[in-house]
């Protein structure tokens, strides 16, 4: 099996390209400066590809919405406070339901921040960082394996949802370097799009629009989009689940971070304690069914993000009082080590669980 060595950002980009990306449009930010780098030296051979350096991130996504809807294979990347700047043209798209791929690779804040990576974009990912009731798919990739696989995936489920789908990594998966074995692409049978704004002809036009003025026209768009959703999260869930069937403590991680915890985790596994991984690689829609069917009264999880905790809120509603959640958190750009997690681990295990009475109790208060 051929394997390459590529760095992160550039798999992310040569992965988009041979899922057939038609147009890219993006602003240059660090830490995902050599994705577009990327793309405007390759994409634009392409016959009948595009690559824009729009003269700003709104201007970006606002091609993107052109492009989408026209039947594009279309994508953008930025990081954080560039992310931050296209969150009104997602929330069109997404109302418009418009399939196209936002990666982006994540760096500290709020504000300017850092340019060291972080995972303190996760709320804005899957809460729907935009206005109104919407929700994009994102895919946490933890290696440069998945990063090419879920750009392939994320690709595809973009156009089966008729949804914006996001990749969100981090500075470390953007910028790490590590061999991996680049898939074929091989596109599966998908919808027509017979929707799309590519000349009247013959037939009736069409409009794609996310203003809906008429009387009820709104809540009817808002019950399509919510029952689209419902649908993703009967069927889109993943995550991967490590040494969890007899493991006391369970760390729950995502991304990087799970690399770091997991690390922690076999290192235990071999001195005889009873510890766990759970990496949920769906962070919406969250695997919270399988979360909850972990959860017991004798159990504890770790949750470990870098930010100030914002993952472990979705995990501890998942879990809805039957165990203990606990918490470790890096913020502005720092890194947890294998060593910082084996010492919380170590810590919860020394100590006795709450009973579920009073960790309802906990929970409640």
């Amino acid at each position: 099996m051929v394997r390459e060595l590529l760095k992160g950002n550039v798999a992310i980009a040569e992965a988009a390209i041979r899922a057939g990306c038609q147009c890219y449009f993006g602003y240059p930010i660090t830490p995902q400066n050599e994705l577009t780098e990327y793309m405007a030296n390759n994409l634009s051979r392409r016959p009948g590809c595009t690559f824009i350096q729009a003269e700003s991130e709104i201007a970006a996504i606002n091609m993107v919405y052109g492009g989408a809807a026209c039947g594009k294979k279309v994508m953008t990347t930025s990081s954080s406070p560039g992310i931050s700047l296209k969150q009104e043209g997602i929330t069109y798209i997404a109302g418009a339901e418009l399939p196209f791929l936002i990666v982006n690779v994540v760096r500290g804040g709020p504000g300017l921040g850092t340019i060291q990576p972080a995972q303190s974009d996760y709320f804005q990912a899957v809460k729907g960082g935009g206005h109104g009731d919407y929700k994009v798919m994102v895919f946490a990739p933890y290696s440069l394996q998945e990063l090419w696989d879920l750009t392939m995936l994320a690709f595809d489920k973009a156009d089966e949802y008729r949804t914006p789908v996001m990749v969100l990594g981090d500075g470390i998966v953007g910028q790490m370097m590590e061999p991996f074995s680049p898939s074929r692409y091989v596109r599966p049978d998908l919808p027509g799009k017979d929707w799309i704004l590519d000349g009247c002809g013959s037939r009736a036009p069409r409009v794609i629009k996310s203003l809906y003025m008429g009387d009820g026209e709104l809540e009817m768009r808002s019950n399509l989009l919510q029952k689209k959703y419902k649908a993703m999260k009967n069927r889109e869930v993943r995550f991967e689940s490590r040494y969890t069937d007899d493991a006391e403590v369970i760390v729950v991680a995502f991304g990087i971070v799970a690399r770091i915890a997991l690390a922690s985790v076999m290192k235990l596994r071999r001195q005889g304690f009873k510890v766990g991984l759970f990496r949920p690689i769906t962070l919406f829609p969250f695997p919270e069914n399988e979360l909850f069917l972990l959860s017991e009264e004798n159990r504890r999880f770790l949750v470990v993000e870098m930010n100030a905790g914002q993952m472990v809120e979705d995990v501890k509603l998942a879990i809805n009082g039957r165990s203990e959640v606990s918490f470790h958190g890096r913020t502005g750009g720092a890194i947890m080590t294998p060593e910082d997690v084996e010492e919380k681990v170590l810590h919860l295990m020394s100590h006795r669980p709450r009973s579920v009475e009073s960790a309802l109790k906990y929970r409640d208060a």
